[in-house]
């Protein structure tokens, strides 16, 4: 039975009980009921029953998030994760977008899940950042004007440096004790190399070959997201053919790690495809995850910081990843880890949302900036390349110096015994 199929009994689930209003973003936001997981769902309803996606209907599906914090709040089992991810390839289908809409979408999804597309943009946007103009742009305006959705790509980018190339095959040190496949992703392989390279590393050092393939592309993530359900069963199946002679595929990014959870469901009504995906989905691991399965060989060496840890939505909603990040980083001597106040309140990330949902994104940036400042922490730890650029913009839009990295960094750098600075003198 296709989603589509299944969408009434979904919806049946719902008693309306209200517990996920304060878990959701835009509901704590706006107090609007129609911006809520029970309004979206009275929503989809009504289109059920035959009302047309209409332009204010579409708008109050747009603006939701996809956190899925609703997901984990719910005690009736709401399934709103495949409700909105449905609803959002019907309105895809069905709805006709206005023509700046449309660009500024075709733009987004050209561009960000296409490694080489992203590598020549690479070169521009370094010396861009690096003659000054970035400041001068966003001090004009001149962007927010032609679009806010543009503002925001510039925005966001993070400083970029080289790029450190991966080798397809990277050994075990010491006695192996696994062989892995891992997964380098589009953003964070392009404007994040560093974390890919210490992945690598810690996986290493902890006794596992690590398989890089170079052929490897995107694993479809944001179309999944976005409603666009064949371009994600394209990226699905390459993924899948790439990775499935592995015995594990370890992934870094919060949002790719659940979307290729979900190919299970996403290929389940492709015959050809369904056992593969099926396969491929159950040998699939966030590196937390992983690393604690594995358990520690490498000596951790002290890291005298104090970091804030951010639970990515994609991580900790969709693949209820919490506990094992905070018991790698715990294990780390001398190493302090504080919690953020509204942990399971969105960033404003969410894929492509900050993009295409710029103001509601930049207001949630700067609510999850306020609590990470409070926590007096030097550097902030995120699983997932858009959270760490979303809260870093909005860190220094409130002038806050707090450095951010990914968990791999944090213990690459213990493994290493490279000591504080490498980490804290970090601003992306």
């Amino acid at each position: 039975m296709s989603a589509q199929d299944d969408l009434p009994k979904l919806l049946g689930d719902c008693v309306h009980c209200g517990f996920c209003l304060p878990t959701c973003p835009t509901y704590v936001l706006w107090g609007e009921e129609m911006d809520s997981p029970r309004g979206r769902i009275h929503l989809m309803q009504q289109h059920v029953e035959g009302a047309p996606l209409n332009a204010p209907m579409v708008q109050h599906f747009d603006q939701c998030l996809g956190c899925m914090a609703c997901v984990t709040a719910c005690p009736s089992g709401v399934q709103y994760d495949r409700l909105i991810e449905t609803t959002r390839a019907e309105v895809e289908r069905e709805h006709p977008r206005s023509l700046k809409e449309r660009a500024i979408r075709e733009a987004i999804f050209r561009l960000f899940p296409y490694r080489r597309r992203l590598r020549a943009l690479r070169g521009p946007l370094r010396a861009y950042q690096k003659s000054g103009l970035d400041r001068l742009v966003r001090r004009s305006g001149v962007l927010e004007r032609i679009s806010p959705s543009v503002a925001a790509m510039e925005r966001l980018a993070p400083p970029l440096g080289k790029a450190p190339r991966l080798p397809e095959f990277v050994a075990a040190r010491g006695k192996r004790r696994a062989t892995v496949g891992m997964l380098t992703g589009c953003v964070q392989g392009e404007f994040f190399p560093g974390v890919n390279a210490a992945t690598a590393r810690v996986l290493a050092l902890e006794g596992c070959d690590v398989v890089i393939p170079r052929d490897q592309g995107c694993c479809g993530a944001l179309s999944l997201h976005s409603g666009r359900e064949d371009e994600a069963r394209a990226f699905a199946r390459r993924t899948v053919e790439t990775f499935e002679s592995a015995d594990v595929i370890v992934v870094n990014s919060a949002g790719c790690g659940s979307a290729m959870k979900e190919y299970r469901a996403l290929l389940a009504d492709d015959p050809a495809w369904a056992a593969r995906a099926e396969a491929l989905s159950a040998k699939t691991r966030d590196l937390a995850e992983f690393l604690v399965e594995l358990g520690p060989r490498a000596e951790r060496r002290p890291l005298p910081v104090t970091l804030a840890y951010h639970d990515a939505c994609h991580l900790s909603h969709a693949q209820g990843v919490r506990a094992q990040p905070r018991a790698l980083l715990g294990g780390i001597p001398e190493l302090t880890v504080v919690e953020i106040a509204e942990p399971d309140l969105c960033c404003g990330s969410a894929g492509t949302y900050n993009l295409l949902q710029p103001e509601a994104a930049s207001a949630l940036g700067d609510r999850k900036a306020v609590n990470v400042d409070a926590t007096g922490a030097e550097l902030l730890v995120a699983a997932n390349p858009g959270c760490s650029m979303q809260i870093a913009t909005a860190l220094q839009r409130r002038g806050a110096h707090i450095a951010v990295a990914h968990t791999a960094q944090v213990l690459d750098a213990s493994l290493r015994g490279l000591g504080r600075d490498a980490l804290v003198g970090r601003t992306s």
